[in-house]
């Protein structure tokens, strides 16, 4: 597992030599910065949505817990970043030193979830995007592919586990 970590990622962040991909890379790293771009959609979501205004909002929650519970375990995992003698030089700076599990692909994959089960467009816009960020913090040097899977995991698992509660209490079938 460990040689096929680091083997993808340095496929991966090979692909940021490309200056446009480097660019594309580091705004979808600094917009996930702390679940930015997704609070912000989810609000967004419930200005925009006053008929499911209570169901965007608890989907918001959510992703902000997933991302929180992603902190967390990164407190106790303690995995350094990718990095070290012979590594190439990360493309963003980060806001802390633990890598396990990514907090962006939490974010991502919780919002993926929550807001994919609002409106149709949602269920077609958020994926390539989260997809994007999860990519890009590979691109850019600062995770491994494992710390991105589990991120993704635990963010679809969170918003999951809480899909009743975002929906007002009903389940749909």
């Amino acid at each position: 597992m460990y040689d096929m970590d680091h083997r993808l990622l340095s496929a991966l962040r090979d692909c940021g030599t490309d200056p446009r991909v480097a660019t594309a890379a580091r705004v979808l790293s600094w917009s996930g910065e702390h679940a930015a771009l997704w609070i912000a959609a989810g609000l967004v979501g419930a200005a925009a949505d006053r008929e499911r205004r209570g169901a965007w909002l608890r989907g918001t929650a959510l992703t902000a817990a997933a991302h929180l519970a992603s902190m967390g375990v990164k407190r106790i995992v303690r995995r350094p970043r990718p990095g070290g003698t012979g590594s190439a030089e990360p493309l963003v700076r980060t806001a802390g030193r633990h890598s396990f599990p990514s907090s962006h692909a939490t974010s991502a994959a919780a919002a993926t979830v929550a807001y994919g089960a609002l409106r149709p467009a949602g269920a077609r816009l958020v994926p390539p995007l989260a997809a994007a960020m999860c990519v890009s913090r590979m691109v850019v040097g600062v995770h491994y592919p494992s710390d991105v899977a589990a991120g993704a995991a635990l963010g679809a698992l969170t918003a999951r586990a809480g899909a009743a509660w975002m929906k007002g209490g009903r389940v749909d079938a």
